[in-house]
């Protein structure tokens, strides 16, 4: 079985904010083997549309420990700073 990845695509609205839920989120993947894999801004869009410019990936050891992480109390106590610091769409995929 391969590993799980969570992508989230970010445009950042409260770049004080943003800083406070980046920093809080690392101790809410550990507990579910979470790893952050990179965070970056965009560099070109090569192909489509995308209106999102910042990108986080961050790998799990399965879907189960991504559903884990993010239905967890720790997380979702973070969600609501995260709601008012940026526009967010988090996605789950296999490898």
């Amino acid at each position: 079985m391969g590993k799980a990845y969570v992508i989230g695509h970010i445009t950042v609205r409260d770049a004080g904010k943003w800083d406070e839920y980046r920093s809080r989120v690392p101790a809410t993947l550990a507990p579910w083997g979470g790893e952050l894999v990179f965070r970056g801004a965009r560099a070109a869009l090569l192909a489509g549309e995308h209106t999102h410019p910042d990108v986080v990936v961050i790998q799990f050891p399965d879907q189960q420990a991504v559903a884990g992480w993010h239905s967890s109390a720790a997380y979702q106590a973070l969600v609501p700073l995260r709601q008012q610091a940026a526009d967010v769409v988090l996605l789950s995929y296999d490898a």
